[in-house]
């Protein structure tokens, strides 16, 4: 059979198919395919990859297959993409596209196999949207900063050109504490629930929860046709603010001011901040005894407090989001404190004096606002009749009491007037000079009761020997001085001797002063290994005392009284007592020949309670002929210990049968604490 009659008989047997389908809804020309779809819709995919599906056949006598094939963008063949066959009852075939963006077409169509050859029908087509192209990254902006429990207004601005083949379906937006996070959960795609603001590629804005309390990072992509996301979020920080700034007072005095008061509020917020902005923006406020309140733009106000009395002020601050610490909920009330003003000077008065003790000199000092100062005041005298400034007296402060006390022994006799200064809790000073009877207070030094104090050596009276030499003899007597202004000030004793020294202690009229302590000081001569000692001993009923001093070196001795709260302080005479070194001499035999062997001198120079120099001590070895004066013949040096020696030889022919007394004699030095002394004499014949 040839070609033309075979296409003649297939299409009158496909004519034959149409009269016998049972509906046309079916199949309207009994060749073509119904229901071609694309799996997913008509819509851009982000994968090249798709799922296209058709309606079943209907069965037929014959046997059909279904061709199809992938075309490009007007429906012509693209290279290496060949038809393929789908054999019934598949009706769902899975595609790939190329991978460049575009529209391609799937093309479908029934091939009809008969006895007498075969056929296509007609060919239907449906579009694949593909586009896997990434939009370039987006505008965003938004508030620096936002309050607390408000959301964030986030608007946002389509990408720039060139933009996907699928456009813009809109915007994925974000907020949330990471820097690097994603409004998506895919790396390069958003699902639909995930657009935030599907606005086509139109500018909007969106408005998301606030975060919590901090820095927040909002973070947006744009989204195309097909899903895909930016390929790099955009990302801005912004804070979120949700307390009121912290407001201190500077100027507040804490307790009583004596004047107006200036304070000033500086208020600090580490979040949204205070930098003045103007109307609106954030402003430091102080509010005096419930009056308006001083507002000001920025971080500080100031303002004057005045007149007597507590004062109430309150201050408080706005940070540039609106977060307010006046009171408005859900904020705390404004700080709040006191201001306290006195401009009233305190009263000072002077008190009756304590005759028991007239060196206590007390003041009153009271005040009706602030009341007296716990720490402030004194009181201060000068002579009568003087000009100089008052001189403070060390004073005691408290309990509205000025309380000074006068070492009246250290001034000159004389009138002296006092002043008390007193000052009250806010700084207010006064001063008066008047005493309990309204009258200036003079005071008559002195005020206590005179002390006399009489010493000397000795007790109730000295007795002692006196000594005077004539034709070569001494002659001595007793003598008692029963007087202490007629004792002598200084007496000479040998070494390692004490002395007895005593007093009494009496009142301006004469009248003894029992049961009184009196410090006998003894202050030694340079080069004593004691420099002071003091001794102190009690006056008994006749006022009288006595004091033992032990063996030592040459001293200064003194008595004193140092007075009490009603007498006057007094001392005695200053006493030298000069104590004469012990030196000791022999020597190693009373009989020398003329030209032999020598005679040597050992010595020793005692010295209890006193030190010898490193270097020694000078000694003088001297001798005499009888009815002739003490010659030296030899100085010599100790050494530490105060030991010396010294061989000495006869070689004069006319000291032959002379009978020679030697001594040894130490002399005063200027680091020597003994008086200058001699030995005894040692006869040596030559």
């Amino acid at each position: 059979m040839s070609g033309a009659a075979r296409l003649t008989v297939i299409a009158a047997v496909l004519a034959l198919l149409a009269a016998v389908l049972p509906s046309p809804a079916a199949a309207s020309d009994g060749a073509s395919l119904t229901g071609l779809r694309v799996v997913g819709g008509d819509v851009w995919h982000a994968d090249n990859v798709f799922r296209v599906e058709w309606d079943p056949n209907p069965p037929t006598p014959f046997q059909s297959v279904v061709r199809y094939a992938v075309r490009g963008p007007q429906r012509e063949a693209l290279p290496g993409y060949e038809t393929h066959t789908v054999e019934n009852p598949w009706n769902l075939v899975t595609v790939k596209v190329p991978p460049a963006p575009g529209v391609y077409w799937f093309e479908a169509w029934n091939h009809v196999t008969m006895d007498v050859g075969s056929a296509d029908g007609p060919r239907v087509a449906v579009p694949l949207y593909f586009d896997d192209a990434q939009p370039p990254a987006v505008s965003v902006s938004a508030p620096a900063w936002v309050a607390a429990g408000t959301r964030v207004p986030i608007r946002v601005a389509p990408p720039t050109p060139p933009l996907p083949l699928s456009r813009i379906q809109g915007y994925a937006v974000s907020v949330d504490a990471a820097a690097g996070a994603s409004p998506c959960a895919l790396a390069d795609r958003c699902a639909p629930a995930e657009i935030d603001l599907p606005v086509g590629g139109a500018p909007g804005a969106v408005s998301l929860p606030t975060p919590p309390e901090g820095v927040s990072y909002v973070h947006a992509v744009a989204v195309s046709g097909s899903g895909k996301r930016s390929a790099r979020a955009t990302t801005l920080a912004i804070g979120v603010d949700g307390t009121p700034p912290q407001v201190q007072l500077d100027g507040s005095p804490g307790g009583w001011a004596a004047g107006p008061v200036t304070v000033t509020a500086i208020a600090s917020d580490p979040l949204s901040g205070m930098a003045s902005t103007g109307p609106g923006g954030p402003e430091t406020a102080i509010e005096v005894d419930g009056g308006p309140p001083l507002l000001a733009p920025g971080a500080t106000v100031s303002a004057t407090v005045a007149g007597e009395g507590n004062h109430r002020v309150a201050y408080w601050g706005r940070d540039a989001v609106g977060n307010a610490g006046d009171g408005s909920l859900p904020f705390a009330r404004p700080a709040a404190t006191t201001v306290r003003i006195d401009e009233t000077e305190p009263t000072v008065r002077f008190a009756a004096g304590d005759p028991g003790d007239p060196e206590r000199i007390e003041a009153t000092v009271s005040d009706r606002l602030s009341g007296p100062a716990a720490d402030r005041g004194r009181i201060e005298l000068r002579p009568v009749g003087s000009t100089g400034r008052f001189q403070a007296l060390p004073t005691e402060v408290g309990h509205g009491r000025l309380v000074a006390r006068w070492s009246s022994d250290d001034y000159p006799r004389g009138a002296y007037e006092l002043r008390a200064v007193g000052y009250d809790a806010a700084g207010n000073p006064a001063a008066s000079t008047r005493g309990a009877d309204g009258a200036p207070l003079v005071l008559h030094n002195p005020v206590k009761g005179v002390a006399r104090l009489a010493f000397g050596f000795g007790a109730d009276k000295l007795v002692f020997q006196r000594c005077t030499r004539a034709d070569g003899a001494r002659r001595c007597h007793r003598a008692v001085i029963r007087s202490f202004a007629k004792r002598p000030t200084s007496r000479a004793l040998p070494c390692c001797h004490g002395a007895l020294v005593g007093g009494r202690l009496l009142t301006g009229d004469g009248e003894p002063l029992p049961g009184q302590s009196v410090g006998v000081v003894e202050t030694f001569a340079r080069g004593a290994r004691t420099g002071t000692r003091t001794t102190t001993v009690t006056t008994d009923a006749r006022g009288a005392f006595r004091a033992w001093l032990a063996p030592g070196p040459s001293r200064r001795v003194s008595a004193q009284f140092d007075g009490t709260h009603r007498l006057t302080r007094a001392s005695g005479l200053r006493l030298r007592l000069r104590v004469r070194a012990g030196v000791h001499l022999r020597v190693s035999t009373t009989r020398v020949k003329v030209g032999g062997a020598p005679v040597v001198f050992h010595g020793l120079v005692v010295h209890p309670e006193a030190r010898i120099p490193p270097t020694g001590l000078p000694v003088h070895l001297e001798f005499r002929l009888p009815g002739t004066a003490w010659a030296e013949f030899r100085t010599l040096q100790t050494d530490s210990a105060g030991r010396f020696a010294y061989p000495y030889t006869f070689s004069d022919d006319d000291s032959n049968g002379v009978r020679f007394l030697f001594r040894a004699f130490v002399p005063a030095t200027g680091n020597w604490a003994y008086a200058p002394a001699a030995s005894r004499p040692q006869a040596v014949t030559g």
